[in-house]
């Protein structure tokens, strides 16, 4: 069974950073693209990185300069550091293992909110 953990989030200031940790279970880790999505209050889940399996990265434009994703496969755990965080960056934040376009998995999120 897959499990993906997420932890690190928190209230922090504007400005602030934060960084977030996924630890994903089972074999899935080795095969998986590992994705942060966020989702904010009554908006859709957005994509906010994604990395490879050998370490590839990819950053919507909006999200390009103030985050970053890595990933530690001995430790099967993925990252996102975020630095000079904003209001706007408020939002439960999901970690997603994805095996091609057919298999996704998601960890239960973990709350992120930005002070102003």
């Amino acid at each position: 069974q897959v499990q993906l953990v997420e932890s690190g989030g928190g209230l922090v200031q504007a400005g602030g950073s934060l960084r977030l940790s996924c630890a994903a279970s089972g074999s899935i880790f080795r095969v998986a693209v590992m994705n942060w999505y966020r989702q904010a209050p009554g908006k859709q889940r957005e994509l906010v990185a994604a990395i490879t399996i050998g370490g590839s990265t990819n950053y919507p434009d909006s999200m390009k300069g103030r985050f970053i994703i890595s990933r530690d496969n001995a430790k099967n755990t993925v990252y996102l550091q975020m630095n000079s965080l904003k209001p706007d960056d408020t939002a439960v934040y999901y970690c997603n293992a994805a095996i091609g376009t057919l298999y996704h998995y998601w960890g239960q999120g973990t709350q992120v909110t930005v002070s102003s």
